[in-house]
């Protein structure tokens, strides 16, 4: 993957921007996860409906988007890779690096005296338990509080997907509080939790750990 391509890499991913190119490959991995992802969250799954996604991520200026994906080690061939990376190769994308096995997105970015954005995120099946959104977040976060030069990140998240909730204490966020009605999300408004973290707070973790 080329320094243009790769905005962060870290042991086992990097993160990078969304192409046209990775349509394939995202809605491939999209609909195989359909039962990761249900109630919680619904990625595009047809190259139309990617095309708006995308686009609107690359093009808004009040949003940063981002693909996790696994890297490429060196001298590996054929033989040692594991089962899903053949197919992660197959299955389309840019053709840079190796496969998606996520997504990260900083949405409603404000800047000014604000300079915050939410955050939106997604495994994908065959990535999940692996540590690798984890690594990724980390990126998105160093990235964000530096590059992009934010102060704060939020993610609100419904009190029943644990997976969520887990990523994000992983990471350092804290708790802010409760919403009721938050976010109208499959058919209802559903319940949030309100988590945070500063710029601050990332960089003491990183001096800590």
């Amino acid at each position: 993957m080329s320094a243009i391509d790769c905005l962060a890499e870290g042991r086992r991913v990097v993160i990078r921007a969304y192409t046209p190119a990775d349509a394939e490959e995202f809605t491939t991995r999209a609909r195989e996860s359909r039962g990761v992802h249900s109630p919680w969250l619904f990625p595009p799954e047809d190259p139309r409906a990617y095309a708006t996604y995308a686009g609107r991520l690359i093009d808004d200026p009040t949003k940063a988007g981002f693909l996790v994906c696994e890297r490429e080690r060196d001298g590996e061939r054929e033989g040692e890779r594991e089962p899903d990376r053949g197919r992660d190769r197959e299955a389309g994308g840019s053709g840079a690096g190796g496969g998606i096995a996520g997504f990260i997105n900083i949405n409603n970015i404000v800047r000014g005296g604000f300079c915050c954005g939410a955050l939106g995120y997604g495994a994908f099946a065959h990535a999940v338990g692996r540590g690798l959104m984890s690594e990724g977040l980390a990126l998105v976060l160093r990235y964000a509080f530096g590059p992009l030069g934010l102060h704060r990140l939020e993610a609100n998240i419904q009190p029943g997907n644990k997976g969520s909730l887990a990523l994000v204490r992983r990471a350092g966020f804290r708790l802010e509080g409760f919403s009721p009605d938050f976010l109208f999300i499959d058919g209802a408004w559903r319940d949030h939790e309100r988590w945070a973290i500063t710029a601050e707070m990332q960089v003491g973790q990183v001096i800590g750990s």
